[in-house]
């Protein structure tokens, strides 16, 4: 008997399906505006069919416009626009064909620009704005994330005017749950109820994280086929990632009209980029949204994404400080002159305290101890075995080890769920943390197993199961869930007991390595949090800016609006700066010599149209060649120069000279000479510091962070920088850096 294929949900071309949605229709041009793709339902729209189309310029649809060339000019100039832009979507634009006013939906695809025709519906509730408005202030009023969810279901519900409305959430093995619904009176509840991750597959999760916002108007129309000109192509050749009519896998279509659904809506909730969950939408006749809508629902779903993100980074602090403070007294253990394993085992805290659990062990120089409720010592050290063999990357964690270790499953008492974190690779020690079994009764609807079917040609495939009446299961040889801050706790602790032993290590080698890991990953954590700062400013930017235009404000409230927008500017550029500051780190040195006059020409002249002071006198003199890395050696110098020009521009006659010369065979030294305000003696070790400036620089703008930037790009050359200056009578900043056989080294 043949095999059924277990994998058609994941391996379904649901990106590139070759048809759209039916209310709708779709052309695809070129970089030239050549019509390459067409929807064959063109016909019912326009009046004119896919053949008369496909090969001809854009401007060919202003031939079934009341607007004259309106529509290809616009089109034209959204396009030329969006070449400067690495956005996928495009404005959405309003037009009139054959007298029936339409939504024009432009989204960039690969080479292709996908430009999509919705009936814009005229019976909107005309308040919409008013609406979304109301919605998000009784939103951002909630303070419990269950009473969140509730409240946005029924504001999208308001909004779309569905039968039925969901939010659902993925769990960490990809099934779903109903955390939050309304609904008609006439509906059977789905609160609660789970659905297998199968349901949703891989590639169509992956899919709503790009497509926030996804329309199946009527499960009962049939799509239509995309055409194309193109020789040796078909309308499947054509990605419909971004497009908003693309068609709906035939499996997908199939399950809906299993569950008794007409048209469907989702919108997606994101959690710092990864997929949290949708707000899910049934009707059960066909009923199309209007695009106006949907994008109202799509700013809900946005503005509970960052409240999720906000209570979870909450909730996970609080736990958090919590645990590090174990940590920090750990720490404080493993700095004195005991063993590794008494400052872990035998003091106040232990290292089992630290991560919530009932059971702990520490495998170190060869010995094993352990804390609290935990399998026998033969378990574990088979365990550990099992670690060195399987474990990838420094930290392991499940909640069903016996899946995993089939030994575990005679101690799912003590040992369901594992969290491990290896201290050493090469001499296979690890802390590990145990938990028990918890059995869950979980309510699915309908028998999550899978349908398995037959076609005529006698090949097994999986098909939408039809009943999704309640079928409840107890979930066993499962512990608690891991959370992300269990982990980071476990990374925290590992590097502190590395510390410890590498502090105590004997050889000053060994000891060197270990602090330079400790560098490079201080480097990439200082990176990884400014980038993530990044995230939540954009946001505050964003709602700042929305209920600057979208609300009539006091001006009281407009003038905090306005200072909260200038402030996060301000935060988003020293963000900016410390991101530079880290990047030098992370980045390899390319060695080169350098043309400094050509290099300081230009800077000259960038920094004085940019200073917009005619009086400034900036002097180049001689300019002797630097071997470096250009990028990084035109950072020092756009750093010191742009310091000159601003810190003396508030003298009569500001005078700034760069001026380079040979010290010896081994060193180029160049000197940066202004007369601004400059710089008492007592700071002028400390302004090279990250975020430090001198006290009278005060009412000049500035992070603190360029001259760090500049003393670490030197020390990465190998040079050095320092000033002479006295307050009052200007400054003057020196670098020095290797000549050419002394930089050679570097690469």
């Amino acid at each position: 008997m043949q095999q059924a294929d277990l994998t058609n949900c994941e391996n379904e071309p649901i990106r590139i399906p070759g048809k759209v949605q039916s209310h709708g229709f779709l052309i695809a041009i070129d970089n030239t505006l050549q019509i390459r793709f067409c929807s064959e339902n063109t016909a019912e729209f326009l009046g004119a069919s896919a053949s008369v189309l496909l090969g001809k310029q854009v401007s060919i649809l202003d031939d079934f416009t009341d607007e004259g060339e309106y529509l290809g000019g616009i089109i034209s100039q959204a396009i030329q626009y969006s070449k400067r832009d690495a956005s996928n979507q495009l404005n959405t634009y309003q037009s009139i064909i054959k007298t029936k006013p339409f939504n024009v939906i432009i989204n960039r695809s690969g080479d292709y620009f996908l430009i999509e025709f919705e009936p814009q519906q005229s019976n909107l509730d005309a308040d919409l704005q008013q609406m979304v408005g109301r919605s998000l202030s009784e939103i951002l009023a909630d303070k419990q994330l269950d009473k969140l969810l509730t409240n946005t279901a029924e504001q999208v519900r308001r909004i779309i005017n569905y039968d039925r409305v969901m939010v659902y959430k993925f769990h960490a093995d990809g099934h779903g749950e109903v955390v939050a619904e309304t609904k008609n009176d006439d509906l059977k509840p789905w609160m609660g109820l789970h659905y297998p991750a199968s349901d949703i597959p891989q590639q169509a999760r992956e899919l709503y994280k790009h497509n926030l916002v996804r329309l199946i108007a009527d499960v009962h129309s049939e799509p239509s086929p995309i055409l194309t000109n193109i020789d040796g192509q078909a309308g499947t050749s054509l990605d419909l990632t971004t497009s908003t009519l693309r068609a709906v896998s035939p499996l997908h279509i199939q399950y809906l009209k299993n569950m008794g659904v007409a048209s469907s809506f989702s919108v997606s909730i994101l959690d710092q980029g990864k997929l949290w969950g949708l707000i899910a939408c049934h009707n059960y006749t066909p009923h199309f949204i209007n695009h106006q809508q949907r994008e109202s629902a799509k700013l809900v779903g946005q503005v509970l994404s960052s409240a999720i993100s906000f209570r979870q980074q909450e909730e996970d602090q609080h736990k958090t400080i919590r645990s590090r403070g174990v940590v920090e007294q750990l720490t404080r253990y493993l700095l004195r002159n005991i063993p590794v394993e008494e400052a872990l085992l035998k003091q106040d805290v232990t290292f089992g305290e630290a991560i919530d659990c009932t059971g702990a062990a520490l495998y170190f120089e060869n010995q094993l101890y352990t804390l609290g409720t935990v399998p026998d010592n033969g378990f574990i050290k088979n365990l550990i075995i099992w670690l060195a063999e399987n474990m990838e990357g420094n930290t392991f964690a499940t909640t069903n080890l016996s899946a995993l270790f089939p030994e575990a499953g005679k101690h799912i008492a003590t040992a369901s769920g594992l969290l491990a974190c290896r201290l050493s690779r090469e001499l296979d020690e690890y802390m590990l943390w145990f938990r028990p079994e918890v059995i869950t009764h979980v309510t699915w609807a309908g028998n999550p197993e899978k349908n398995i079917e037959t076609d005529a040609n006698g090949m097994k495939f999986i098909s939408p199961r039809n009943s999704f009446e309640a079928w409840s299961q107890d979930v066993k040889n499962t512990s608690a869930p891991w959370q992300k801050h269990d982990t980071d706790i476990a990374v925290l602790l590992k590097d502190e007991v590395n510390y410890s032993i590498s502090r105590k290590a004997t050889e000053l080698r060994v000891l060197n390595e270990k602090l330079r890991e400790a560098y490079e990953e201080l480097d990439t954590f200082s990176y990884t949090i400014s980038h993530d700062l990044k995230n939540p400013l954009t946001a505050i930017k964003s709602y700042s800016q929305l209920i600057n235009t979208r609300f009539e404000l006091d001006p009281q409230v407009k003038s905090m609006m306005d200072r909260i927008e200038g402030n996060v500017f301000k935060m988003q550029d020293m963000i900016e700066e410390v991101l530079n500051y880290s990047r030098i780190g992370q980045t390899k040195l390319k060695i080169k010599a350098i043309n400094m006059q050509k290099l300081l020409d230009e800077l000259r002249r960038d920094l004085l149209i940019a200073s917009n002071n005619p009086e400034i006198n900036l002097k180049i003199n001689n300019t002797p060649e630097i071997h470096g890395d250009e990028t990084m050696i035109l950072q020092v110098f756009s750093n010191l120069v742009g310091n000159a020009v601003k810190y003396s521009g508030k003298a009569d006659k500001p005078l700034i000279t760069v001026d380079g010369k040979a010290l010896n065979e081994h060193t180029i030294q160049y000197a940066i000479t202004d007369n601004g305000i400059g710089i008492d003696k007592t700071e002028q070790e400390q302004i090279f510091e990250l975020f430090s400036r001198s006290r009278n620089a005060s009412s000049f703008e500035g992070s603190g962070v360029g001259l760090a930037i500049v003393k670490r790009i030197l020390n990465k050359h190998h040079g050095r920088v320092w000033v002479e200056s006295e307050p009052g009578q200007g400054a003057t900043f020196y670098v020095s850096f290797r000549t050419y056989h002394a930089a050679d080294h570097l690469n």
